[in-house]
């Protein structure tokens, strides 16, 4: 999009129906608002006569009917290598636009300072998204233009916009400050005359960079050479002074024009500080809990068909590489998927061979926690099969990062046949490699072959039903209700000696008030399902699709959750096309509280590093963060108070 055009979302999502909730919070509305009479000038008005604007936290499900708080400034905490977010909410007081708009507004994020000059650069290290509701619920964020956006109001309702900071791993430690301008402006003002063309562009960097060439050898010269020098870096900025974009500035005298409009506008605006305490805690690059997510390209032709690109060609490869990339930003280890008969799935992180340069940059990306590899070849070729798996676990078994493999063969196996079709492909997998990780998902033992008197029990027996052929114990979290008293039963069958791990899963369910993604969910339920898992001990979490929404024919085609399904369940992000002309894909609210759910983990390791595990399951409780799956925060202020209590015992 352009920068400086009113960036509004027509979304063609089913079910769109606006009345958005605000889940968890309550009514903290203002009143007493300002009859204003007569016409509305925005360029004279202060813009808090004409637009509510107040901050929430990320765990907020910020939605049209969302009513006006008190606007205070923004204190933030983050770690190096974190990204931490927030939300600016926005409701239009009265109406001066037109075209069923209420207004339009314009915001812009500054650069983040610190006092000894370091920054956090906004477009680099500082975004801004919109938060667009999908079934009337918050949820897809959609890129806006920085440091500047122009977005139209819709009466009667709230917008939000979804702030982000990435703060790099080699920022220095420190506070940075700066501001979230808003500003109301007419409908039909002109772009900032920032916006420069290619060839201005060029000549404007030409000409700055002669200056620098002109001035910086000027130390230790002759006076008149001095001189001179100065002389033509004067000249060089003149003539970038009188360059088109400036002419705005410039009276017809040539001197300055009145800046006194620019001046009262900027006067007029709601300005929000944000101040960024960074510390010297850097997350570890390599995730310490390895978050395993399918991406469902073959499943159903969900992608071929979307996007037109046929299976093994350069552009399946393309479509790939990108989201295997984008995901990794979220802490993801991301593993594509193709459902096959009674459940058994074909997985994989990379589709090229264990031989192809790609597999070993993919497999050794420190940014990757885990791996999945075929079973057999994800594009056909006339290998047999069984010499396939062999070069490739001998291919992969020489590299350093073979610790990271796993092999996921079966999901959810619920009779004796499909139980020994695990332990099948399982022992051909350890004849060749004995030290090969295989991962089972399941919920129950074998319906036909009971393990135990009740379902349970059986349930609790599978790994002694599996063993040696199971490595990776995955488990649904469903199965557990709201008694972890049983998850001692689940890990007292287990033999972490013999290499063995407890992973856990949701899906379906667990169903409210339980942590899981679903959409509408409060946004502490969906940042608690990492919270769980840490409380409950688990070593790795897997989850069974990040984009299983239901086919079509065109990138921008209506997105339909698949029947039978809840709302946003196996759908983190949506095709970036079906909100604008990008290509690149659309986080949803529940992918980035995923992020945050991951990045409390490394905070809750560093504190239980310190201090013992006892020490951070007390401190999780204490703070009222996560006492159960029925028992964790509905506000954001304890996360908060957990994250400050750690920043404050381990900073040092």
């Amino acid at each position: 999009m352009d920068v400086g055009s009113p960036q509004d979302v027509s979304v063609p999502i089913e079910g769109v129906a606006g009345g958005g909730t605000a889940y968890g919070w309550n009514d903290g509305g203002l009143d007493g608002t300002r009859v204003l009479k007569g016409a509305v000038d925005p360029s004279v008005l202060p813009t808090s006569d004409l637009v509510h604007v107040w901050c929430m936290p990320s765990t907020a499900n910020v939605g049209p009917q969302e009513m006006p708080r008190h606007l205070e400034p923004i204190n933030l905490l983050a770690a190096r290598n974190e990204r931490e977010s927030l939300q600016i909410a926005l409701r239009p007081k009265v109406s001066w636009g037109g075209s069923g708009n209420a207004g339009t507004v314009q915001f812009q994020c500054t650069d983040l300072c610190s006092a000894s000059g370091d920054r956090l650069v906004v477009g680099h290290s500082i975004t801004a998204r919109r938060v667009v509701p999908v079934l009337g619920v918050p949820d897809a964020l959609v890129p806006l233009d920085v440091p500047i956006s122009q977005i139209n109001l819709v009466p009667g309702e709230t917008t939000a916009i979804w702030v982000s900071i990435d703060v790099p791993t080699t920022q220095p430690p420190g506070q940075y400050e700066g501001e979230l301008v808003t500003t109301a402006i007419r409908a039909n003002a002109d772009p900032p005359s920032s916006c420069l063309g290619k060839t201005e562009k060029n000549q404007l960097y030409t000409e700055l960079r002669n200056c620098l060439d002109i001035l910086e050898p000027i130390e230790g010269k002759p006076l008149d050479q001095m001189v001179e020098r100065v002389n033509s870096a004067t000249a060089s900025i003149r003539r970038v002074l009188l360059y088109p974009s400036f002419s705005e500035f410039f009276s017809d005298n040539g001197g300055p024009d009145d800046m006194m409009d620019e001046d009262v506008r900027s006067n007029l605006s709601v300005r929000v500080k944000l101040t960024l305490t960074v510390w010297d805690f850097i997350l570890p690059v390599t995730p310490s809990l390895p978050a395993v997510f399918g991406v469902s390209f073959v499943s159903d032709t969900v992608i071929e068909d979307r996007f037109g690109v046929e299976h093994g060609t350069d552009a399946w490869y393309e479509a790939l590489d990108w989201h295997f990339k984008w995901l990794l930003q979220y802490r993801i280890s991301p593993y594509f998927c193709r459902w096959r008969e009674s459940m058994r799935v074909l997985t994989y992180t990379s589709p090229w061979p264990a031989d192809h340069p790609k597999s070993d940059e993919y497999f050794s990306d420190p940014r990757l926690a885990a791996y999945a590899v075929p079973y057999s070849r994800v594009v056909s070729c006339n290998d047999a099969p069984k010499d396939y798996l062999q070069r490739e676990v001998e291919i992969l078994r020489t590299k350093p990062h073979w610790r990271k493999a796993y092999f996921y063969l079966w999901d959810e196996p619920l009779n004796l046949e499909q139980y020994e079709s695990v332990r099948s492909l399982a022992s051909e997998i350890h004849a060749y490699a004995p030290d090969a990780r295989v991962l089972t998902t399941y919920y129950c033992g074998p319906s036909d072959a009971p393990l135990a008197p009740t379902p349970f029990e059986a349930f609790v027996k599978v790994p002694k039903f599996l063993r040696p052929h199971t490595q990776i114990y995955c488990t649904s979290e469903w199965v557990l209700g709201n008694r972890e008293d049983l998850v001692k039963d689940i890990i007292s069958e287990l033999q972490p000696e013999s290499g063995e791990e407890w992973w856990t899963y949701v899906c379906l369910g667990p169903t409210d008030p339980h942590p899981n993604w679903h959409l509408g969910m409060r946004g502490t339920q969906h940042r608690a399902v990492m919270w769980r898992v840490w409380k409950e001990g688990g070593t790795g979490f897997l989850y069974w699709g990040a984009n299983c929404y239901e086919k079509a024919t065109v990138p921008s085609a209506e997105i339909r959750f698949r029947r039978g399904l809840p709302p946003g369940d196996g759908v983190l992000y949506y095709p970036g096309e079906v909100f604008s002309s990008s290509h690149e894909p659309v986080a949803s609210v529940r992918l980035e509280r995923i992020l945050s759910g991951l990045q409390d983990i490394e905070y809750l390791r560093l504190y239980a590093s310190r201090y013992g595990r006892d020490e951070g399951l007390a401190l999780l409780e204490k703070t009222g963060v996560y006492m159960g799956p029925e028992r964790y925060t509905h506000e954001h202020m304890p996360i908060d108070v957990m994250r400050g209590e750690i920043f404050s015992a381990c900073r040092v």
